[in-house]
Formats: structure tokens, sequence, C-alpha cells
């Protein structure tokens, strides 16, 4: 078994091992989130997404992507150890970090056969739904019932009084 740091692989680097997966036959499955302190619902997600093929990609987005889509403050974690927390899951094959705020030009470059996306999504509210429809990708929703929140979380975690 592959060490956590191992999986964090560039996307020059993902797109040769996923040539040789595609050789071989494997169904190659992109997950994608920020994971900004990992909980139980990212592990539910990633592991559901892992059911849906032989090989599973994580994107984890970027400390300046994070910072868009989440607003200041955020991350919490920098994205080399939030990328090697995800790394760490047994589910997980390959991380690499993106810098954009969606997952548009990785499902170009890559062409994994499924989008793995959270309960969070439904399949016409995916926002890379037209993109992984032009590349023939299906879209699949995966994991448990969206009732983990990072935002929660850290909102629970600031109230509790510092002794």
């Amino acid at each position: 078994m592959r060490g956590a740091e191992s999986k964090i692989v560039t996307r020059a680097a993902l797109r040769e091992l996923l040539v040789e997966h595609r050789r071989h036959g494997r169904k190659i499955v992109l997950a994608n989130g920020c994971f900004d302190t990992l909980h139980v619902g990212h592990t539910r997600y990633l592991e559901g997404a892992r059911r849906e093929g032989d090989i599973l990609v994580v994107a984890v987005n970027s400390d300046s992507s994070v910072c868009n889509l989440k607003g200041p403050g955020r991350p919490i974690l920098p994205e080399t150890a939030r990328a090697a927390l995800v790394g760490a899951l047994r589910a997980v094959d390959y991380v690499v970090v993106f810098s954009e705020d969606n997952v548009e030009a990785l499902l170009a470059e890559l062409r994994p056969d499924v989008h793995a996306k959270g309960t969070d999504y439904t399949a016409e509210n995916v926002p890379e739904r037209a993109t992984s429809d032009r590349l023939g990708i299906r879209v699949a929703i995966v994991g448990d019932a969206k009732n983990h929140s990072t935002r929660e979380f850290i909102d629970s975690v600031r109230k509790v009084p510092h002794a």
C-alpha cells in the first residue's frame, strides 16, 4: 500500500498514469472538493465515488480557489495538508491539486469515465454538468445525505469556550 504523500501527483504525471490504467481497462472516477477539515461526510462521499469505478482520482481545490469559493478565513488547512489527508484514505488512488473554481478543465484534460459529486448536488445542478455531457462523462451522485458541513463544524469549534 502506498503512502499518502506518494498519491499526490501533478496534472502532467496524472495524465500519464491514467493512460496506463486505461490500457488495462480500468474505469476512472474523478471526485473533487475543498476538504477543508476532513469529516465523515467526506469519507463517505469518497468511498461512494470509489464504488463507481476502479481508480479514484480526487481533485483538491488549491488555497486560492478555496478562498474564492468559501471567503475570507478559508481554507483552515493549507492545500498540502488537505491533499495529504485525502491521500491517506484507502479509497483514494491519486490526489491532484487544482486552482480553478470548478473541475471543468480537469474533466476535459483527464477524461474520466465518471464524475462523482456529493449529495449536496442533484444530477441537474452539478456545476460541470454541461461539460460532462459534452465529453460523455457519466455523473454519479454519491455519499450519504448531506448533513455534515465543514462550515458548521468550524462554527461549532469557534463557539467552544477557551480554558
